[in-house]
């Protein structure tokens, strides 16, 4: 006889996540949507139980970014591009990067391609905070960081230029 677990996960996270961080983060999902606060306590423990497991920051900053709590996601993106950075030891700041483009490789790995969709992220949080030189600057680095496009960032540059053409 097969044992029924209590819940079904709700999210597909990196399949290397630590079982500990996973059962956390699922509980903090099943929980975001009837007991925000209870939620973001099980994100928060996730994220202190192993701050080396990049899906918590990434859990947390979409978390904080969905209930409008932009100040917070950002907090979380930036930690986000921190960690990526330190595990694969490549500079944070991605104006460094991009300017020193050729001696990275941000396809190398996950942990490079996470940074790379953190920093996508951050534009889109810009983006929606206002501030919107700030998210073209961004958008202008991954161009040169992620030539392929693998983090999907042309999405928020269309958003962007619509929003040109809105303001223009």
């Amino acid at each position: 006889m097969q044992a029924t677990p209590l819940f079904e996960e709700r999210v597909l996270f990196s399949p290397n996540i630590p079982k500990a961080v996973n059962e956390l983060l699922q509980a903090a999902v099943a929980a975001s949507h009837a007991d925000k606060p209870r939620a973001e306590q099980l994100f928060k423990q996730a994220q202190a139980a192993d701050p080396s497991c990049l899906q918590t920051y990434f859990a947390l900053y979409k978390f904080y970014f969905y209930q409008g709590r932009l100040q917070e996601a950002e907090r979380e993106a930036l930690a986000a591009l921190e960690q990526a950075a330190a595990l694969g030891e490549f500079p944070n700041d991605y104006r460094r990067l991009a300017n020193e483009a050729a001696q990275w490789d941000m396809y190398a790995s996950e942990t490079h391609l996470f940074y790379l969709y953190s920093l996508k992220a951050l534009s889109f949080i810009k983006l929606r905070s206002g501030q919107e030189e700030q998210s073209r600057e961004i958008l202008s680095k991954i161009r040169i960081l992620d030539p392929e496009d693998r983090c999907g960032a042309s999405v928020i540059m269309t958003l962007a230029a619509a929003l040109d053409e809105e303001n223009a």
